[in-house]
């Protein structure tokens, strides 16, 4: 080794050895002094992260400066959730990080290997013929729900997809004769399924099967009765999970507890983990649940940290739904929890293979920021931000979600977003990259104004705070209710989301609903939108939303629909482009009126197939001049301010044509055009703007994709 690789390890040492009060590893010892990086004699770094930071709380009685725990790379093997309290956060502007050593890649998990494994040579009853001989069995005292190997989530053993019978309610499922038994470890048993609706799954534990009737029952209630899906009627939409007669496929398992067995059909040779934890790490301050007063921690850091191996999070019957039960209020259900936090960072973080979600800001939480972090392969969600439910308590706010790569998650429950904010804030949500959901991608929300006349019900009337309210009217409208809506000016820019709904319906890359007044989606690049159901739309304003602004987003290669306005909300400057057409191919649909106050206006609509709806409305109701079927006002693109948009189809140039003729004959879009606003290279992705543009003259802002998605 040369003099200067020598000088530069030894500067890098003492930088580290300048800046760092503590060391952990999986070496070390927490009866040691934790001040020193390497075993030595007697002395070394501590075993683990909860004695560290006892010796920091401990270490703030004497120091103001800014303290840092440096963790070395290894596993970190967890039986219990790690708890940072207010006695741990920095005090006054003191910053206090917990970040991985340089170079070094620690890794926290509560996963726990199952051992002595035994290959079954006898007839084992139920077993399919194709699992014979290849299924393997080990004692088990613990009930999970899911497990892993080297190649992340094993699927459980499950049963082809069937429909229901009739006449289902939230707890009982009618169903075909032969589907369901009466196994003798029925609560182990759990039913998966969309009910009626396309927006959500839920697993439900089984509690009692009469075969002779074909009902069962469930111990806990679906979101809606467990009817066929209402508008995807030919999508079979039920099935049962762990059941020793569906281990049909290597990789696939089953638990009885009641034997206190657990059986695989192994797909390799690796050790296989069951998650023992749902929180791996919790930042929690004092939290005044039912009162104004809560205290915050503050400036805590945690940077360069990989955690693996959570448990899948068990809905209860006492929980508390956001909308459409996507999550619930104050859940355990994130790796790594904020409860009550101000000024806290979780940066460049790597989350993987849990069953629950990565990461969420509950309650109170102000001023925080999720920075750089990976997450992927999530059975639940990536990010959430949720404050306290309607109400005057408004302390989740101002919070940054910058930079971070999410992906592949959902994987057990379906329905999980990417981001999820939900009753938070004036947020920045900035240069994510989010893709392959197999729902929604992001989504801004927070609670429907009918939800205020309802006296009972999971999903969103438990989590009103109605002792926050005056009298309220008996016809309670929005405008009543927007002042306890939270979810308010929020900045979402510069993000790229691909390869949303990739098995869910009725859902869209960005979606806004119930939320309040002065959301902006900005500059975000939407593209690839090309899920299992037409049941789609990359943007969307839902029924009731108002006051949301769509600008200078790129909308390209989406399933079924470009922009869905309802109400006041405007869409400007967009680029919408080659909208994937069957069964619908709408370019902007509208879809609730009335539309006064909204502005459509400077939007380039763009298709170079002859397949595509530039403007959708809905046909009135039968007998109704001013209501669709379902007693919605009509949504009317001329009771907008619209005009300087370009309708343009390269294949047939009349289409274009003919919407602006009509456009024109009511009195709108009157310097909009139908001429080519000549792309430099759409067919590849380059939508820059050719010189002699008529978009250009016509005042619409060129899109600069090099600003959208992770920056380095």
């Amino acid at each position: 080794m040369n003099k200067v690789s020598l000088l530069i390890i030894f500067l890098l040492a003492s930088a580290i050895a300048g800046a760092t009060n503590f060391y952990v590893s999986p070496e070390g010892s927490d009866k040691w002094s934790g001040t020193i990086a390497e075993p030595a004699e007697n002395d070394g770094p501590f075993l683990t992260l909860g004695r560290a930071r006892d010796a920091v709380c401990e270490l703030k009685k004497s120091t103001k400066e800014d303290i840092t725990v440096l963790i070395r790379g290894g596993l970190y093997q967890l039986d219990k959730t790690i708890v940072f309290g207010l006695e741990d956060s920095g005090e006054g502007g003191q910053l206090i990080t917990y970040k991985a050593f340089p170079g070094e890649k620690p890794i926290f998990s509560s996963g726990i290997e199952i051992t002595e494994w035994k290959k079954i040579r006898d007839e084992l009853p139920g077993l399919p013929k194709a699992a014979k001989g290849n299924v393997y069995v080990a004692e088990t005292s613990n009930r999970f729900f899911t497990l892993y190997d080297d190649q992340g989530l094993l699927p459980r053993a499950r049963s082809k997809s069937f429909y229901p019978g009739e006449k289902n309610a939230k707890n009982r499922l009618s169903f075909p004769e032969g589907k369901l038994k009466k196994w003798s470890n029925l609560e182990d048993v759990e039913i998966l399924i969309r009910p009626h609706h396309a927006w959500i799954m839920n697993i439900l534990p089984l509690e009692s099967v009469d075969e002779q009737s074909g009902i069962a029952t469930t111990s806990l209630d679906a979101t809606y009765a467990m009817n066929k899906l209402h508008f995807l009627k030919r999508m079979k939409n039920c099935w049962i999970e762990n059941v020793l007669e569906e281990l049909d496929e290597p990789g696939e398992w089953v638990l009885n507890t009641n034997e206190g067995k657990v059986y695989i059909w192994p797909r390799n040779d690796s050790e296989i983990y069951a998650p023992s934890l749902n929180e791996l790490i919790r930042i929690e301050g004092e939290i005044d649940f039912d009162g104004p007063s809560d205290i915050p921690v503050r400036n805590l850091r945690f940077s360069g940290l990989t955690f693996k191996h959570a448990k899948r999070y068990q809905q209860l019957n006492t929980d508390k739904g956001l909308q459409h039960d996507w999550d619930f209020l104050d859940k355990d259900n994130a790796m790594l929890r904020l409860r009550g936090t101000e000024n806290c960072v979780i940066e460049n973080c790597h989350f993987l293979h849990s069953g629950s979600g990565a990461i969420r800001v509950d309650l109170h939480g102000i001023s925080n920021s999720i920075v750089g972090n990976h997450i992927e392969h999530m059975g639940g969600g990536g990010i959430l931000l949720s404050g306290y439910g309607p109400g005057t308590k408004d302390v989740n706010k101002k919070n940054l979600i910058f930079n971070n790569y999410v992906h592949h998650i959902g994987e057990v429950y379906w329905h999980s977003p990417g981001i999820f904010i939900w009753q938070s804030g004036e947020n920045r949500i900035a240069n994510n990259l989010i893709h392959h959901t197999n729902y929604t991608g992001l989504i801004i929300s927070g609670c429907m104004s009918h939800f205020f006349m309802r006296d009972d019900g999971r999903e969103l009337v438990r989590t009103i705070r109605w002792n926050e309210f005056p009298n309220m009217p008996e016809n309670i409208t929005r405008k009543d209710v927007l002042p306890y809506l939270h979810s308010t000016d929020n900045m979402i820019e510069y993000n790229e989301i691909h390869h949303s709904m990739m098995r869910m319906g009725d859902g869209n890359a960005i979606y806004v609903r119930g939320a309040g007044e002065g959301n902006v989606i900005r500059r975000n690049y939407i593209h690839h939108m090309v899920g299992a159901t037409p049941m789609q739309a990359a943007m969307r304003t839902d029924g009731g939303q108002t006051g949301t602004l769509f600008a200078e987003n790129l909308i390209y290669k989406c399933t079924s629909q470009g922009i869905i306005l309802k109400l006041n909300n405007s869409a400007v400057n967009n680029f919408v482009v080659d909208i994937i057409a069957p069964p619908r191919g709408n370019y902007l649909s509208m879809r609730e009126g009335p539309n006064q106050g909204a502005v459509i206006q400077r939007n380039i609509f763009y298709s170079s197939l002859d397949t595509c709806t530039f403007i959708d409305e809905l046909p009135p109701g039968p007998g109704r001049m001013t209501e669709d079927r379902r007693g919605r006002k009509l949504a009317r693109v001329k009771d907008a301010d619209t005009d300087f948009n370009i309708y343009f189809c390269k294949a047939d140039h009349d289409k274009g044509k003919a919407v602006l003729d009509k456009n024109q004959t009511d009195g709108i879009d009157m310097n909009s055009r139908a001429d080519d606003p000549l792309f430099v290279d759409p067919e590849n992705g380059d939508f820059s703007f050719k010189p002699g543009s008529p978009a250009l003259e016509m005042g619409i802002v060129p899109i600069d994709l090099s600003k959208v998605g992770p920056r380095k």
